[in-house]
């Protein structure tokens, strides 16, 4: 680093701008700074698209700073090749530095990074933090606001949503504003044609049917109804808990076996109802006794709200306490690009 430099050394002792704007110290420096630039920016590229825990952060400072520094030495090459000039001569004056590269490198490091997060007070102060010099801060606020506005100007995402919506993870932004004129039953599954939804009794099922349901589907969970003729919402059960508890009964618990009734109800028996029948397991503690669930005539809107501020990934649909359905986050998200007339294809369903 101290080599890059070491022009500025020749700059303190010779008077022969010549010498300094074209020896081979100054062309070295740049083409170091060029080679550097294009390496980091390819390198970036590389970690950040292999979903590697390489960061962007200090990588952006990088490419900022070794951009600023070349536009810095640019500027320094071009007040010692016309320091004669008028205009050098209306700032510059004879005995001081002129211009400082280093000054460049920090306002263009912060400009890489405001224009790539779109990060505008916050950066500032980091930057500050970071040299401990409030004169800079003018020149800071003024790059990071044109690389914001810059930025917004071709897209108004930052680097990390853009790249939410490019692997099209399910993910619903809370600074973007939505206007639906649907309810919660136009997006809420099962939809008309599709199969019934997958839900559990309180009582009557077996741990053989519990466990075919596990190995059927690969729902992250399932609500609780008094029957199936009865869809009355009695709570929800997460699959890793439901497929926990069966796992350490059989294990622990003697007597479990494919046959014994599985009890999610307050009255549950402790003993086999009659001579010859299975133990039966009471997995009531399990149970979400109070899920979230909202009505079928909901507004989009309010569900939209909800996922946000809850961080939900589910939401059951009810009417007058009977299940009807269950609505998930890319529901939502497919609804909307579907409104949109946008492709729904790229949606990642994990």
């Amino acid at each position: 680093m101290s080599a890059l430099c070491k022009y500025r050394e020749v700059i303190g002792v010779t008077n022969s701008t010549s010498d300094i704007s074209f020896g081979s110290l100054m062309n070295g420096t740049i083409w170091k700074l060029v080679l550097s630039l294009i390496f980091k920016i390819v390198i970036t590229i590389f970690t950040f698209g292999m979903k590697v825990p390489s960061g962007l952060f200090v990588p952006s400072l990088a490419i900022g700073a070794i951009g600023g520094r070349l536009v810095g030495i640019t500027m320094e090459w071009l007040a010692l090749d016309y320091r004669d000039a008028w205009w050098w001569g209306i700032y510059c004056e004879p005995g001081k530095v002129c211009v400082q590269p280093g000054l460049y490198a920090m306002v263009g490091a912060a400009a890489v990074l405001g224009g790539v997060t779109r990060m505008t007070v916050s950066l500032v102060v980091i930057m500050f933090e970071l040299t401990g010099s409030l004169e800079f801060i003018v020149p800071t606020m003024a790059a990071v606001m044109f690389a914001k506005w810059i930025g917004d100007a071709f897209d108004r995402r930052g680097i990390y949503d853009a790249h939410i919506a490019l692997n099209g993870y399910p993910f619903l932004d809370n600074k973007e504003e939505f206007t639906l004129n649907s309810v919660a039953a136009d997006v809420m599954r099962p939809r008309p044609g599709d199969m019934p939804l997958r839900v559990i009794s309180q009582e009557g099922m077996t741990v053989g049917d519990i466990e075919e349901l596990l190995r059927l589907t690969d729902h992250n969970g399932f609500p609780i109804v008094v029957s199936e003729d009865s869809p009355n919402l009695i709570g929800y059960v997460t699959r890793r808990d439901l497929s926990l508890a069966i796992s350490t009964a059989r294990k622990n618990q003697e007597g479990i076996v494919t046959d014994s009734l599985v009890y999610f109800s307050s009255n549950a028996p402790v003993d086999p109802e009659g001579p010859g029948r299975p133990v039966p397991l009471r997995l009531r503690k399990l149970l979400d006794l109070a899920p979230i669930s909202i009505t079928d005539q909901t507004p989009m809107e309010t569900v939209i709200d909800i996922f946000r501020k809850l961080g939900l990934r589910q939401l059951l649909v009810t009417h007058m306490g009977k299940l009807l359905g269950i609505v998930t986050k890319k529901d939502v998200l497919v609804h909307i690009k579907e409104l949109e007339n946008e492709d729904t294809s790229t949606m990642l369903f994990i």
